[in-house]
């Protein structure tokens, strides 16, 4: 059975307090194109469509998307990632500056390319998505650089969220040494995860996979029926030895797990999906920031359950805003 949402003027309280929390993120980021157009015919040079473009737009995607939900969110925002020493590297950056954050942690690495993932949309379905990117281990010299910068940033944050994309950034020595000095500054820390390094989280206060990943990164095999989940979620917990875990369920909504207690389900919001596209992102900011407020993990999941239904509603990479969250929560109780 679906769980009560937690009162409405709670969480109002909640997110009035969002403005000037600080958050560092941690993470890869990336620079999103989208190239928009029009088809009218198949090319004669292969049965694929021809777009003519109208429209191309640049947006940072990764941990910069995250980013940038927390600044929609009235946030103060800290970078630690890594781009190239490149064109693309250098308009990610200035796109990051331009909507206020501060990207003095953020290294250059002349050895790689800045991440770039190139999306063609015809009408409004995309067609292809050309990626250039590097997975390889970051340098010695360019991880003692970022290790360099973690100190004062986690000391002067309220919140710290992982965004692993599996680019380089997040490696063991950077997640051990941010958890350190997290757990010392009494500073929550969230991830949202990747396969293939469930174990690195190991200690963390939350992690936010969607059901794919939960059942890929514990190595098993998808089984169906809430019990399924109930009990992969109880076994993720214990090996990691987490205070939470929020596992996105896509339209089923979300389950909350946390040690000690039974886990609570929040059905799915929206009512038109156009494009999930960075509705993981949008969750983590919430959580993140819910968190930093001291709101407890429940408060702060129906929040973020809230703002993922706003942003599945737009097209592309979006973020949501307080005003839309609250109007959201505020239809429910209608």
């Amino acid at each position: 059975m679906p769980t009560r949402p937690a009162p409405n003027r709670r969480l109002q309280h909640i997110l009035d307090r969002f403005p000037g929390r600080r958050i560092l993120v941690i993470g890869d980021v990336m620079l999103d194109q989208f190239l928009r157009g029009k088809v009218s015919r198949i090319s004669p040079e292969a049965p694929v469509p021809v777009v003519t473009v109208t429209e191309d737009t640049v947006m940072p995607g990764g941990a910069g998307n995250v980013a940038c939900n927390l600044t929609a969110l009235g946030a103060s925002v800290s970078l630690l990632s890594l781009v190239g020493d490149d064109a693309p590297g250098r308009r990610l950056l200035s796109e990051l500056r331009s909507r206020g954050m501060d990207t003095g942690p953020v290294v250059a690495d002349p050895s790689r390319p800045t991440t770039q993932k190139c999306r063609i949309v015809a009408e409004h379905q995309q067609v292809v998505r050309v990626d250039r990117e590097t997975v390889e281990p970051v340098p010695p010299a360019v991880s003692r650089a970022l290790l360099a910068h973690l100190a004062s940033a986690v000391r002067d944050a309220d919140g710290l969220i992982v965004s692993d994309y599996g680019k380089g950034v997040v490696t063991r020595s950077v997640v051990r040494r941010a958890l350190s000095l997290a757990h010392r500054h009494k500073v929550p820390v969230l991830v949202d995860p990747k396969i293939e390094h469930f174990k690195l989280y190991r200690g963390v206060d939350c992690i936010t996979p969607n059901t794919n990943e939960a059942w890929g990164g514990m190595r098993q095999t998808a089984r169906p029926g809430e019990q399924a989940v109930r009990d992969l979620g109880a076994r993720i917990l214990r090996t990691l030895r987490l205070r939470s875990l929020l596992i996105t369920r896509s339209e089923k909504g979300m389950t909350l797990f946390q040690a000690g207690k039974p886990p609570r389900h929040i059905p799915a919001r929206a009512r038109e999906v156009y494009d999930v596209t960075g509705a993981g992102d949008t969750v983590i900011s919430v959580m993140a920031l819910a968190l930093a407020c001291k709101a407890l993990p429940f408060e702060a999941a129906v929040l973020a359950n809230a703002a993922a239904g706003v942003v599945v509603g737009k097209l592309g990479t979006a973020t949501a805003t307080r005003g839309e969250i609250a109007a959201a929560l505020a239809e429910e109780v209608r």
